[in-house]
């Protein structure tokens, strides 16, 4: 509202705020119902949920139209219905052992304890544009993918458990169980915990966490650092919450997440030379990009986020609100703070040319020198 102030600033908000409802209702195509949305850009109704940090599929497809596709946009519309929504549980900690696997590759072995299962993808395909022609094919049943395999091919063994037979790996698990930071209530500062930094990723916007990635992976000359990719996992985990009369543990659904467990090779002075480190990434919805930077980046945390600015960059400048908010303010009026900078140059020149002094004419005919 900072155009309020200004000569006709309100009704030209509702104006503005009339056209863009007017182009959005009454366009020439029909108003896409959030079914079709969900089925047809799958990947952006899943990144707005995970940069969101609210999984339900309906909300963020509404609010990617609302938005008029504008992934950013529907997130913020999406925390902002968050924000209204009452907690009236806590679910209980899931293990991601649980996952019914829908994708599941791993780039670092070639026979992996259980299979390769590539799911859905376009990984392998040329990147031709297709012109469709004809009427749409049925869309499958949602559960067709899973019931093709069996449960032990749905739930496979891990890759960093073969690390760990192999005594190859440093491993960081802890004894204790220290509850997780909730950054939706307590903003994540540095120094911060690793859950707090894990949960900063998850709802970072994308591409800033996958810039961030590949700038910490290259060096100063624009080499990349050697870089292996453990294991990408697509699948279904289960939701839990306590029965609120007998207090024992009840699924009451099901929602979808992308894992990725990142390898880096430990060269530090102090550092074990004779293992690998392994990092860890996981978010709302099928979005890999974000996981397996956030992987790489819970490794690189880990072993240069207190003696760099990398632990700042990762918790004050990926939310995708935060920045994007601060960007989209500059569009607001700035009229006083912008003349007070003028007033400032104009007495800065006025109190140079002062203690100058008045200039002496040269004569006519000769050049300054």
């Amino acid at each position: 509202m900072g155009y309020s102030g200004a000569r006709g600033g309100l009704e030209a908000i509702l104006a503005a705020e009339d056209l863009v409802r007017r182009a959005r209702d009454h366009a020439a195509a029909p108003w896409a119902p959030t079914e079709q949305i969900t089925a047809r850009f799958r990947l952006a109704v899943d990144r707005v949920m995970g940069e969101a940090g609210l999984h339900h599929e309906d909300t963020s497809a509404a609010a990617l139209r609302q938005a008029e596709g504008d992934p950013l946009e529907a997130s913020h519309l999406v925390r902002a219905h968050r924000s209204r929504l009452p907690r009236l549980a806590v679910s209980e900690p899931v293990d991601p052992d649980e996952m019914v696997v829908l994708r599941r590759i791993v780039p670092a072995f070639r026979e992996p304890d259980g299979p390769q299962l590539l799911g859905r993808t376009t990984d392998y395909t040329g990147r031709l544009l297709e012109q469709p022609s004809g009427p749409p094919a049925p869309a499958p049943k949602p559960d067709t993918e899973v019931r093709e395999r069996t449960e032990e091919q749905r739930r496979p063994g891990r890759f960093l458990d073969l690390l760990r037979k192999l005594d190859l790996v440093v491993d960081h698990r802890r004894v204790d169980d220290p509850e997780p930071v909730d950054i939706t209530r307590t903003p994540a500062r540095p120094p911060a915990e690793r859950s707090a930094a894990l949960a900063s990723m998850a709802r970072a916007e994308t591409g800033a966490l996958v810039a961030l990635w590949y700038r910490s992976i290259l060096g100063p000359d624009g080499d990349i650092h050697e870089v292996t990719l453990g294991e990408v996992r697509h699948g279904r985990l289960p939701l839990r919450v306590r029965h609120p009369h007998t207090g024992n543990p009840v699924c009451v659904g099901r929602f979808r997440v992308t894992e990725a467990e990142a390898i880096e090779d430990l060269d530090g002075a102090d550092e074990d030379r004779s293992r690998f480190d392994v990092g860890y990434g996981l978010c709302f919805g099928h979005n890999e990009r974000k996981a397996i930077a956030m992987a790489n980046l819970d490794v690189a945390n880990r072993r240069f986020g207190r003696t760099g600015p990398l632990e700042q960059l990762l918790l004050l400048t990926t939310d995708g609100l935060d920045s994007g908010g601060f960007l989209e303010h500059l569009k607001l009026p700035h009229y006083v703070t912008f003349r007070s900078m003028v007033e400032r140059k104009q007495a800065m020149r006025a109190a140079a040319e002062a203690a100058e002094g008045p200039r002496v004419a040269e004569p006519a005919g000769q050049e300054c020198r």
